[in-house]
């Protein structure tokens, strides 16, 4: 299972929510690309970098963090936040984004994001789907859907998606414990790649999250805590 460490960005720095709300937002570095290098320090390869400021305001703010992250590391980077039309995908990928999460439009155009996934290929293009009681949720996840998380990722994966992300919003930033028995539910879908979010707090969980079979699982608001370290998990990948 590859482990992924999230960055989330506002007004440049990086930041961590709990469940979603903006009025949480706790600052950990001024320096998103200081935290990268360190990540990289330790043999992770992967981050997660969101850009919160685009995904509340519905365009992509904080470009400039992907492009010195992507210059600046060897990092394999999967960025998500305010992407909203063909322009705002290939501005990412040039600025050195590995994978595109595309959450809010996901919901908002499929048409749209099924043609980027025949032109970019299903290894380019992940599925933002997170969830509030199985409910869709989207912009930020100020918005909710009243689609059914499951149905949701099962219609995606029909039409092609390999890699799904997908937060349990109630967990996120509580290091309580992620959603593994949603996440078992999901992973009934034939051929899908899983990518878990929210919650994970511990060396156990990340182990129960490969043992259920999670291609992926993301770990945020506990390493910046101090519950999770850099070596704690690079001795797990």
């Amino acid at each position: 299972m590859r482990i992924i460490i999230a960055l989330d960005i506002i007004g440049g720095k990086c930041v961590r929510l709990s469940r979603g709300d903006f009025s949480t937002t706790k600052v950990y570095s001024e320096d998103p690309v200081e935290v990268a290098r360190r990540v990289e320090d330790h043999g992770i390869r992967y981050i997660h970098l969101v850009d919160l400021d685009g995904a509340r305001n519905k365009s992509i703010t904080n470009l400039g963090v992907l492009e010195r992250i992507a210059s600046s590391t060897s990092l394999l980077i999967d960025f998500g936040g305010g992407i909203r039309s063909s322009r705002d995908l290939k501005n990412a990928f040039d600025s050195g984004a590995s994978q595109v999460n595309c959450g809010s439009i996901s919901v908002t155009n499929m048409p749209l994001v099924l043609e980027w996934l025949k032109e970019w290929g299903d290894e380019k293009i992940i599925l933002g789907a997170d969830s509030v009681n199985r409910k869709v949720a989207t912009e930020g996840w100020t918005e909710k859907t009243g689609s059914d998380i499951i149905s949701f990722i099962t219609e995606y994966r029909k039409k092609g998606i390999k890699y799904a992300v997908c937060t349990d919003i109630d967990k996120d930033g509580m290091m309580q414990g992620p959603s593994t028995d949603l996440y078992r539910e999901i992973l009934t879908i034939p051929g899908l790649n899983l990518i878990a979010s929210g919650g994970i707090s511990s060396v156990g969980d990340l182990e129960k999250l490969s043992s259920i079979g999670c291609e992926g699982a993301i770990v945020g608001k506990a390493l910046y805590e101090g519950v999770l370290d850099l070596k704690d998990i690079a001795r797990l990948c």
